[in-house]
């Protein structure tokens, strides 16, 4: 009710407003245009103003402005954009008609009284600072021309050079994004403005190495969130803003080829853009495409330590593993616009998006008992697992895992009366992944005596003389599992003038948003029982087809893997052949993780824009967003061995306002203040009313329906100046008070009130965790021009990031724990070497550890962190015509390893290698 009488309120507001402006406009009329650079590439950012009347506008992400209300005369008209020459015009403004001017400018900046020509990179880093710098809110900007200064494939890893930005990784490429200590659950990853549906079944998080960085136009990083931006964003949003129509007829085309160190495999990369306009530039379209086939491989142990009765730690689980990973990334877009005319104008944008994972791994598994005092685990059980697929051509004896999105986007903007202007978006979003037929092979061999060797807790020792022979069928299984996300929305932005020139211009901004979401998840677990002829078919590994898989060059460790079952006999196994084999589906498998939700969010807001004199600039309003949820889940009984189906539902409101200070004393130095309120909501599985029994009936888990988002008050300072010469030195402080952080509750010997039974460990995900966050971050970056010789041709970008955090909640046994997902430092620099003819950059990118926020284990002394990282990467270039350009480019020079530990740096939790690849090709731009 309170959306129906906002959204009738603003109705009656809008007409009303329309009858006043349509008198006013009788006496004044309107400047629309674009900027370009010498190439007719749009620059956004770039400053338009009237210097004679203190009126102006800011150029969009297409380069365009447009000033309203200006009176009937001749005024003149002045184009700021850093890194080129300032542009002055004059132009005749005639009552209530419209006023063309496109403004060309020229690269070029002063230094040491000198004019300097700008070159195409650093005209990448211009657009994307002058977007920066024209942005009300704190954030940061890449352009896509900026993108190419850094060895990146995917988004995930360009984000990783951004002030006060850390990534998670999957397989050695950037996956999930840490922004200003918050993890991932507590940020959002944008298209075009709207929320990315997520094709994880756990989390809201989004697998950004899915997005190939060749897919994007910019990225704009939003660190605080103005009222007319979505809510749930504590640490911030990533924008990824997709490809416009050009004003001039372009086609670029990059071809390379890679090669994989660990894997010894080639690779395979190609993207284009194609676009144009038509019709006297009314209707503009532009495709773009994107294709990468490449291996991996991943050397990987993997343990789990635990605490004696006398306090003593020591693994009672090791793995060690090898990975074989095909992927293979797809992506097009497509996007036009049609206007019809100066005050309307139509856009539609597709984007798809597709992954596929073909995935092998061995394991190598030991369970251990506590070591007594020689070294010995007497009753210890060894397994040797093998991992894939069916031997058909789809899944070529390999674990399949299909992961897509796409995105569709209708938008319209009207400019109705002298600057009222409207705006609606009507999108909808799908993401969705399949892993069907995963099949595994397993056999065990128990009640043997390892020695256990903990001289070097990182990599542990064990060694028995178990034979193949020793080994017997455990497992022969088959499993699918599907995920989908569907979301739909409807936003309505209405941007009225109240005060339109003089030192106290004024806008209201006010509308209203519909959000609706659908998710589910289905698995089914298949176990191949044997049959007696089975179980004489496969009495022992040795009458399966077996190779010795150990590698020389084993990156974890000094480990010998040993002899597996191929891949190729797992493929083949008939398990349809009822001689052999009896398939009976086990609930406790994966009953408890099948859900269906909907989960609709209506919003609204108002906010004012007023200008406070000359230099200052504030924005202050408030936002509304009400939320029903309704999950659907099942409660697994492991005495009666059957599952019955739940149901859990909640609303909630919450109200959010947020006031922004903008100061600009001179050209060059911005200063911005901001308070605002963001939340959070809570990781889909853990709203589903589920339960699930594990490890024998040892351990309890139970959803939480009634979870309340997390919420956050922020305040954020920021000054920035501005270097003529391209470039910036920032500084920003932030702060966060977090409430109703969700933690998993654990609970030792739980009597379970419905079913009476006692279980050693339970599981539950719950509200009570407040958190504070304390951080500051600066930046430079800047085009040394001004230094003798060839330094002069040097760019230097760097940061640092400090963030001191702690978190309490009445359970946990420590006080002001670290915030999960706040890395106390983070670092970058980049070194490039820039001519017109060649480019040379060195990155370098330093996190420290943090606590996991995915897995978080509080037990005193194992603690579950996330290890610190190193990176290093080279990239280099060289233009062979003006259109075509040689590349190299080298990843992960250090072999940094994924890894974790268990309270102390020296306990590994998990840690995998990738070693480094490279890559080098051609790029061709017309």
């Amino acid at each position: 009710m309170r959306l129906v009488f906002f959204m009738k309120s603003s109705i009656f507001t809008i007409f009303s407003f329309l009858l006043i402006y349509a008198a006013y406009a009788q006496n004044t009329g309107t400047l629309i245009g674009r900027v370009v650079d010498e190439h007719d590439r749009f620059l956004p950012g770039a400053n338009v103003i009237l210097p004679d009347l203190t009126m102006g506008d800011a150029t969009d992400q297409n380069g365009e402005f447009r000033i309203d209300g200006i009176p009937v005369g001749s005024p003149s008209v002045m184009v700021l954009f850093m890194g080129f020459q300032t542009a002055m015009d004059t132009v005749t403004i005639l009552p209530d008609r419209i006023t063309m001017l496109n403004v060309s400018l020229q690269p070029g900046v002063i230094e040491l009284d000198e004019l300097l020509v700008v070159g195409e990179r650093l005209k990448g880093q211009a657009k994307a600072l002058n977007q920066q710098k024209t942005n009300f809110n704190v954030s940061n900007i890449v352009s896509a021309d900026q993108v190419g200064r850094f060895p990146d494939q995917n988004v995930g890893d360009a984000l990783k050079r951004i002030p006060a930005m850390s990534v998670n990784y999957n397989q050695g490429e950037a996956r999930y994004v840490n922004i200003r200590g918050a993890g991932p659950r507590l940020n959002a990853v944008l298209i075009d403005g709207e929320r990315i549906p997520s094709a994880d079944g756990e989390t809201r998080a989004v697998q950004l190495d899915l997005i190939p960085a060749e897919m994007i136009q910019s990225v704009q990083v939003n660190k605080t969130v103005t009222p007319d931006m979505d809510a749930d964003a504590i640490g911030g949003s990533v924008n990824l803003v997709t490809r416009q129509a050009p004003y001039f007829r372009r086609f670029s085309a990059t071809l390379g080829s890679g090669y994989n160190v660990l894997r010894g495999k080639a690779s395979l990369n190609g993207s284009f853009v194609a676009g144009k306009r038509f019709y006297n530039e009314q209707l503009g379209v532009v495709v773009s495409g994107s294709y990468y086939d490449f291996n991996l491989g991943s050397h990987n142990t993997e343990g789990i330590w635990d605490i004696s009765k006398n306090g003593d730690i020591y693994p009672s689980q090791w793995d060690v593993r090898q990975y074989e990973i095909r992927r293979l990334r797809q992506s097009i877009s497509f996007a036009t616009d049609y206007r019809p005319n100066e005050n309307n104008r139509y856009s539609l944008v597709f984007i798809y998006n597709h992954r596929d994972d073909w995935e092998n791994r061995l394991r190598l598994r030991y369970r251990l008992e506590k070591p007594n005092e020689e070294g010995f685990s007497k009753d210890s059980e060894i397994r040797r697992q093998t991992k894939g697929g069916p031997n058909d051509n789809r899944f070529d004896n390999a674990r399949l895992e299909d992961q897509r999105t796409n995105n569709l986007r209708l938008k319209g903007k009207h400019n109705v009366s002298n600057g009222f202007q409207i705006e609606w978006t009507l999108s909808h979003g799908r993401a969705w992944e399949r892993r069907p037929r995963e099949r595994y092979i397993a056999w065990w061999v128990k009640d043997v005596p390892v020695h256990v060797d903990l001289l070097q807790p990182r990599t542990p020792y064990f060694y028995e003389n178990a034979e193949v022979k020793d080994f017997v069928p455990e497992e022969f299984s088959e499993e699918y599992r599907g995920t989908e996300e569907r979301d739909t929305r409807l936003k309505i932005d209405v941007d009225i003038p109240l005060v339109k020139k003089g030192r106290f211009e004024s806008l209201l901004f006010t509308g209203g948003k519909l959000k609706y979401k659908t998710k589910w998840r289905q698995q089914d677990f298949v176990r191949m029982r044997l049959t007696d002829l089975g179980e004489d078919s496969f009495s022992d590994m040795t009458v399966s087809e077996t190779r010795d898989f150990t590698q020389a060059n084993f990156m974890a460790g000094n480990y010998r893997i040993g002899r597996f079952t191929t891949y190729e006999y797992l493929g083949a196994l008939d398990f349809n052949n009822d001689e052999l084999f009896r398939p009976r589906r086990d609930l406790d498998e994966y009953i408890a993780g099948n859900y269906d939700a909907a989960e609709d969010v209506s919003s609204a807001y108002i906010m004012l824009d007023q200008e406070l004199g000359t230099y200052l600039d504030m924005k202050i309003g408030a936002r509304m967003e009400q939320t029903d949820i309704t999950y659907n889940g099942y409660a697994y009984f492991e005495e009666e061995k059957h599952a019955v189906p739940t149901q859990g539902s909640d609303h909630y409101t919450n109200w959010l306002p947020g006031v922004h200070f903008k100061y600009e004393p001179t050209k060059q130095l911005v200063l911005r203040f901001a308070w605002t309120n963001t939340l959070s909501r809570p990781n889909y599985y853990d709203l589903v009313p589920y339960r699930a029994v594990s490890r024998g009936g040892d351990v309890l888990e139970i959803g939480n329906p009634h979870l309340r988002p997390t919420t956050s008050h922020n305040v954020d300072i920021m000054g920035e100046y501005y270097y003529e010469s391209i470039g910036i030195l920032s500084l920003g402080l932030f702060g966060k008070e977090i409430n109703n952080f969700i933690y998993i509750h654990k609970q030792r010997d739980y009597d379970d009130p419905v079913t009476g039974n006692e279980y050693e460990e339970f599981f539950q995900p719950r509200n009570g965790a407040d958190a504070s966050l304390l951080g500051f971050e600066i930046a430079y970056q800047r085009h040394l021009g001004f230094l003798p010789g060839f330094l002069a041709n040097l760019v230097l970008y760097m940061n640092y990031t400090f963030i001191d955090s702690k978190a309490n909640s009445p359970t946990f046994q420590q006080k002001d724990i670290n915030l999960p997902g706040a890395a106390p430092h983070t670092f970058n620099i980049n070194v490039t070497y820039e001519t017109r003819t060649l480019l040379l950059g060195l990155s370098y990118n330093y996190t420290s550890p943090y606590l996991d926020p995915d897995e978080l284990d509080l037990t005193p002394g194992l603690e579950r962190y996330y290890d610190k990282v190193t990176y290093l990467d080279f990239n280099a270039s060289c233009t062979i015509t003006p259109q075509m350009r040689f590349y190299v480019e080298a990843n992960n020079l250090l072999n940094q390893p994924l890894r974790y530990y268990a309270g102390h740096v020296e306990r590994t939790y998990q840690q995998e290698f990738y070693g480094f690849r490279a890559t080098a090709g051609f790029k061709y731009d017309l």
